[in-house]
């Protein structure tokens, strides 16, 4: 079993390991619009930006993103690309679930947004209690090299209505069986909760596995959210995958640059290998 790796350094993406595997990243990345202060995007920006490019995740799947910050990450992040809609109009209004993806290594040959509510396919509905409109993107790449087909799918459930995230997480297990082929994949989110939290469980009861605890299920200090000061006990950021993938290696990131955490969110990333 791997040892555990939680960071306070900078991964270069000559460090990338193993070599032939898929680094996806889940990264709450703070909307860019937000009132805070020293930490606001216009000067956590490069810092951010920094950290990605030194990491280079070959899939990011990004909460809270608005249409401008995707832009300024794949423009870093030379021959990236990005898919997703802002959840306010189905366009580009609003925040983002955005799919930040390495365009010189995968094709996203399909890719959608459906909002979580009783009506997924109206922009800005939402339902079940939650005040804030959820989405869920998704994406079917191909790996360029190779042929091979995988999914990602990734969202940012409800921070305050339990139904709304149990029903929620509900619909996104009933759209990835329905997928219409039997390629493997993978979820990415801010899900707003802990690990024994109902929806967790039925996330696995869905065939999934938590990318972390598969490799580090002793952990005790774990807790991803921040806002900007001293880490939560619960870890609410997760990489899930099915039993498609071989999981290499997995990690909570807690990296600063120039003193100042990233995001008010550690990324969590995995390296997994299609079997």
């Amino acid at each position: 079993m791997l040892s555990l790796l939680l960071t306070a350094t900078v991964m270069t993406s000559e460090s990338r390991f193993p070599a032939d595997s898929i680094q996806v990243m889940s990264f709450n990345i703070r909307f860019g619009t937000a009132d805070d202060g020293e930490d606001r995007w216009e000067l956590r920006r490069p810092k951010t930006l920094s950290a990605l490019k030194a990491r280079r995740p070959d899939i990011i799947g990004l909460q809270e993103a608005l249409d401008f910050q995707i832009d300024e990450i794949c423009e870093a992040l030379s021959g990236y690309r990005s898919v997703g809609v802002g959840r306010d109009d189905g366009r580009s209004k609003g925040e983002y679930s955005s799919i930040v993806y390495d365009g010189k290594r995968f094709l996203a040959k399909r890719a959608d947004t459906f909002w979580l509510s009783e009506t997924p396919s109206i922009p800005n509905s939402k339902h079940w209690g939650n005040g804030i409109t959820r989405i869920c993107s998704w994406a079917y790449f191909e790996e360029l090299k190779t042929g091979r087909h995988f999914y990602v799918f990734n969202m940012h459930l409800d921070h305050v209505s339990q139904p709304s995230r149990e029903k929620g997480i509900a619909l996104i297990l009933r759209r990835i069986k329905d997928r219409g082929t039997d390629d493997p994949v993978l979820i990415t989110g801010d899900l707003n909760v802990g690990e024994s939290n109902p929806v967790i469980q039925q996330i696995r009861d869905g065939g999934f596995t938590d990318t972390f605890r598969a490799l580090h299920p002793d952990e005790k200090s774990v807790g991803t959210f921040t806002g900007f000061g001293e880490p939560g006990v619960d870890k609410i950021d997760y990489v899930f995958a099915d039993s498609g993938w071989t999981i290499e290696k997995s990690e909570i990131v807690r990296d600063k640059v120039d003193g100042r955490w990233i995001s008010d969110h550690f990324p969590v990333v995995a390296w997994l290998r299609l079997r």
